[in-house]
């Protein structure tokens, strides 16, 4: 082999080791994530073995111990609940729930009598209407309070509840719960269980969920979020569900106030704010999107800025340079809004009108 026959399979070596490190890297960057683990399929000569929720193997090495968030001010806490546009009902329920918890912890710390308790609840409400946010806020209050150990919140949906096969659901679901032990299990669209997807997978969730709802009420919450409905048939779904659902907080949509509000929220952690001429037209906007299907309320918001931010980019760039100001550069005018297309079916009412 001559010199130059070694310097080409040097030469190979290295791209092959780069493309090597390439792909790995593309497993969680590229795509955006790792690949999530995947039950191991059950052995043919192994049917007493329940398949796990993880995978890897015995040599698998072992995880380290969670390290807790910093501690953080109940008084900071309180007040970053304040401070969200809206929702002045959620803000009371979940104070008074905080409240009532903190007693029964003391008195319990006293060896005082107590009845059984537990702060397991459902949020009903349309999408957009700060479920999620509200259930985070709740955990970190209840955590400071010494009520839940770590205050984690670990959201799921139905795909993360529910297995491919006979025998996994009920260790997914287990699994779920052991993240999520000192802090809030919030299933995002509980409803969706209760559906005739999958055959019993769905019921074989729920009846392990309301298992675990059991055994691990000391140092856990669970939350179910939903539409209001939808998730009424759910909680009838399960007999032993309804019962161990102590609290059932509603969330409305935002007013056109309210929503107003949070696009001013939005605008300034983006670095623009919005003149008076352009929450005048966002008013208006709102009054007529609020009545529609499926508002998406703070989602819609959001979408709303972010569309808008474009225009004010175009508009800016056919300015005479002179004219490119910093109140220019971060200022949202009338001009720059621009709404989405409706649907023109309206919002069904439910309940007696006034």
């Amino acid at each position: 082999m001559d010199k130059k026959d070694q310097i080409i399979l040097q030469q190979l070596e290295v791209i092959r080791s780069m493309s090597e490190k390439n792909l790995s890297q593309m497993n969680s960057d590229f795509w955006g994530s790792p690949a999530p683990s995947r039950p191991a399929a059950p052995k043919a000569d192994d049917k007493n073995t329940a398949p796990t929720a993880t995978s890897g193997g015995n040599d698998a090495p072992a995880k380290k111990e969670e390290e807790l968030p910093p501690p953080e001010k109940i008084e900071d806490l309180r007040t970053e609940r304040d401070s969200d546009s809206g929702l002045a009902e959620i803000k009371r329920e979940v104070n008074n729930l905080i409240n009532m918890a903190t007693v029964f912890q003391r008195r319990k710390e006293n060896d005082l009598p107590n009845t059984d308790f537990s702060l397991h609840m459902v949020f009903t409400g349309n999408p957009g209407t700060a479920k999620t946010t509200a259930a985070r806020l709740f955990a970190r209050i209840m955590k400071e309070n010494g009520l839940l150990s770590k205050g984690n919140l670990v959201e799921v949906g139905r795909g993360d509840l529910v297995g491919k096969y006979v025998g996994w659901t009920a260790q997914i679901v287990m699994d779920k719960f052991k993240a999520a032990m000192g802090g809030v299990l919030f299933i995002d669209e509980a409803y969706s269980l209760a559906d005739d997807r999958g055959g019993s997978y769905g019921d074989e969730a729920i009846n392990t969920i309301v298992q675990e709802m059991e055994n691990r009420r000391e140092d856990l919450v669970v939350i179910f979020a939903g539409y209001p409905n939808e998730m009424e048939t759910f909680l009838n779904k399960n007999p032993g569900l309804r019962s161990r659902i102590a609290f059932h907080v509603p969330f409305a949509d935002y007013s056109s106030e309210e929503l107003c509000g949070i696009a001013r929220i939005i605008g300034k952690s983006k670095g623009v704010t919005l003149s008076e001429a352009a929450i005048a037209k966002l008013s208006a906007a709102f009054d007529s999107a609020r009545i529609q299907p499926d508002f998406g309320n703070g989602r819609y918001v959001r979408n709303v800025i972010e569309l808008s931010k474009m225009n004010q980019a175009s508009r800016i760039l056919s300015m005479d340079p002179d004219d490119m100001t910093e109140e220019a550069l971060t200022s949202i005018e009338d001009v720059d809004i621009e709404i989405p297309a409706m649907n023109r079916e309206t919002k069904r009412t439910v309940g007696f009108a006034s």
